[in-house]
């Protein structure tokens, strides 16, 4: 009976180590606990319920990405420091035991890629998209909600094991085979790793195909898809890209499963199985997956150059061509992550220039930036800086990446720190300084006021100090032999001060990411002098400016007719039209997607622990809850001309009679000392209070 009703989980799956304590308690009950708090102390249980769990609002949902991407990227970014002070104190022999660093290492690979880029950059496709094409939703509000809750829902599962099991997978990010088949992990680990990545999978090809339609079919008239932003152009490029390898990476892992739990040999050599066709499916995704990520940060970069130049984007047309170019490349390069498979030299030579060729119109948006910025008159504001960290950064990563296209060079630094070192330049100075371009660029349209300058243009030097602390000497290690997942090595190698300056960079890197948190609460307490007022603090020129600060959720009150690529500018110059106010047709609020979602992780939940009237029920309850949300009628409603017309006096009266934002230079902005005057100062004062 016991085992019918909880399967393989015991006793000995709940947290005994401290790092399972630690997790737990850090991870797991600490933000529920404070949440929960607040929440009771304020009585906003309902409004939190109402207005944000169940809405299917893409703005709202894309700030919930936001959140819950912050949060993953503090974890990620832990377990980076967690992995770097154990090299750096390995010839002392270290604090972790080499299986407990190997999980790190997988952790931190997965939670950064899946858990954070792919959040953020979901979060801004979904709040700038429909704004920039004149859109006021998504093509199905439903599959964007549960698109989100079944990413959550795979959140849920990378960090329950702290909970329930104490171990994640060792295997390395992709968990390659062998290694992660039952003879070499026989614990539950790689199935949180395998249920992870399948749930929030299934939830981006669905979030990909949703947005898809939403470009192709809900533009606004005369936006063709020549005069698209070039974000959008981006977005588009990428989801295309995801719609096509995610369901691969979706078959790849239920083969796993198959493999794992009903004795099955896809990929395990002694029962006719070939390890390296896991090898080649897992590149087939996991390749273009970087560029899936890039994508839209060149079109993040691209808006951002072309507002802060002041001039239109230089050769629009080879620009998008280039994003084009990369998206179709990227599909046709996945196999120089394994040139020493033994494939051939005719293989390898293919897939080596391929690899190389992707440089050309990666390089044609490059010389597209360059020549916008040529002559421009340029405003070096924070979202201009993450752009030239950019360049430097993602300089050097392209420049080694060529290296590594090259087979016998490749041969020679194959699974080296040189290779972690170029992955990581591309993957942080090109997505997630693309993410923060973005954040610090549109942040007066979602929030209603800009972000303080001052403290984020030291958030911007420590990162990139921080970068260069990191990964320079990585590169060096790696040309000196040190390999990828090393937990231990002998002092005489001479390594240790390369290792001891890695951690160093971390830290600086954390301390970057701590004033940029700082940078929010200040800007947050300065928030009426930074108030955008007008819907325009940068003096914008696409459809995403035409609307207030933060918008309303219909998005525009009459959808604008476009004319030309930069449609807001051509407004500005010929005046703005009186708004003609017309009942607008909007989405209900609902629940079924967070339903669904945890059916759909009671689902995974079941097969890790092999709890078999789980797993049935929790599919009974997927399959419930989709029909019953498939024939319901209720699923929009309607606001009057009337409703509208007294919202949009009723936001008018609320901004005032101020027309103009005051000057985004940053030099009146609060500075990082005033900062730790005004929190020190409440501090004392909540100190005496309680006394």
């Amino acid at each position: 009976m016991k085992e019918f009703l909880l399967g393989k989980l015991d006793w000995s799956a709940l947290p005994h180590e401290w790092f399972t304590i630690g997790g737990t308690i850090g991870f797991l009950i600490m933000p529920a606990l404070i949440a929960a708090i607040v929440l009771t102390r304020k009585k906003r249980w309902k409004w939190l319920w109402k207005e944000w769990l169940t809405s299917v609002d893409p703005k709202r949902i894309g700030i919930m990405y936001f959140l819950v991407g912050g949060f993953m990227l503090v974890r990620g970014g832990l377990d980076a420091i967690m992995i770097w002070l154990q090299q750096a104190l390995a010839p002392a022999g270290g604090y972790l035991s080499a299986d407990h660093f190997q999980q790190i290492f997988t952790a931190h690979g997965n939670i950064m890629v899946f858990f954070v880029a792919m959040a953020f950059i979901f979060g801004l496709i979904n709040y700038i998209v429909p704004l920039q094409i004149g859109a006021r939703d998504l093509a199905s509000p439903f599959l964007n909600t549960l698109g989100f809750w079944l990413y959550v829902a795979g959140v849920v599962m990378v960090n329950i094991f702290f909970l329930f099991g104490g171990q994640y997978a060792a295997t390395g990010w992709l968990a390659i085979a062998p290694l992660s088949g039952t003879q070499f992990s026989p614990g539950v680990g790689v199935d949180y790793w395998i249920w992870s990545l399948q749930i929030s999978g299934i939830g981006t090809t669905l979030g990909a195909i949703n947005f898809i339609m939403t470009i192709l079919k809900m533009r606004a008239k005369g936006m063709t898809l020549w005069e698209m932003p070039l974000f959008t152009w981006g977005s588009l490029c990428s989801m295309l890209m995801a719609a096509t390898v995610f369901p691969l990476l979706t078959a790849t892992l239920f083969l796993m499963f198959l493999d794992r739990s009903l004795g099955m040999n896809f990929f395990t050599t002694t029962g006719g199985g070939n390890p390296m066709m896991y090898t080649n499916l897992i590149w087939m995704w996991g390749h273009p997956e970087v560029y899936i990520l890039m994508l839209p940060a060149f079109g993040v970069f691209s808006e951002i150059v072309s507002t802060f130049s002041r001039k239109p984007i230089a050769s629009y047309t080879s620009n998008v061509l280039g994003m084009i170019g990369v998206s179709v490349l990227a599909l046709s390069v996945w196999l120089h992550h394994f040139f020493t498979m033994g494939a051939g030299a005719n293989v390898n030579g293919y897939f080596g220039t391929m690899t190389m060729v992707i440089a050309v119109p990666t390089a044609v948006l490059f010389f597209t930036w360059i020549a916008t910025m040529y002559k421009g008159r340029i405003r070096f504001t924070t979202p201009m800086l993450w752009f030239l960290g950019f360049v430097i950064i993602f300089a050097i990563g392209g420049l080694t990446g060529v290296l590594l296209a090259v087979p016998p060079a490749n041969f020679q630094i194959h699974n080296s720190l040189f290779l972690v070192a170029h992955f990581h330049s591309n993957v942080i100075g090109g997505v997630l300084f693309g993410i923060f371009a973005g954040i610090s660029y549109w942040f007066p349209k979602i929030a209603g006021f800009r972000l303080n300058e001052r403290i984020g243009r030291y958030a911007f030097w420590f990162w990139m100090v921080g970068f260069c602390l990191s990964f320079i000497p990585m590169y060096i290690l790696g040309l000196m032999g040190a390999t990828r997942r090393l937990d231990q090595y002998d002092p005489s190698t001479g390594w240790q001060p390369f290792y001891i300056m890695m951690l160093l960079g971390g830290i600086v890197i954390m301390i970057g990411v701590a004033l940029q948190a700082v940078q929010i609460i200040a800007s947050f307490m300065e928030r009426k002098r930074l108030r955008d007022y007008t819907g325009d603090p940068w003096d914008g020129r696409t459809l995403e400016w035409a609307t207030a600060s933060p918008p309303s959720s219909y998005n525009f009150t009459v959808i604008p007719e476009v004319y030309g690529r930069d449609p807001f500018l051509e407004m500005k110059q010929k005046g703005l039209p009186k708004p003609v106010y017309e009942d607008i047709h909007m989405p209900r609020n609902t629940a079924s997607g967070i339903y669904i979602s945890i059916f759909a992780f009671l689902v995974g939940f079941g097969f890790v622990w092999h709890i078999i009237w789980l797993i049935v029920v929790s599919i009974i309850g997927i399959i419930v809850c989709t029909v019953r949300r498939t024939f319901d009628e209720n699923t929009a409603f309607t606001m009057t001309a009337d409703e509208v017309e007294k919202m949009e006096n009723d936001r008018m009266k609320k901004v005032g009679k101020t027309q103009t934002n005051p000057v985004a230079d940053g030099e009146d902005d609060m500075g990082l000392r005033e900062f730790i005057g005004i929190v020190m100062k409440w501090a004392f004062g909540l100190v005496r209070k309680k006394r």
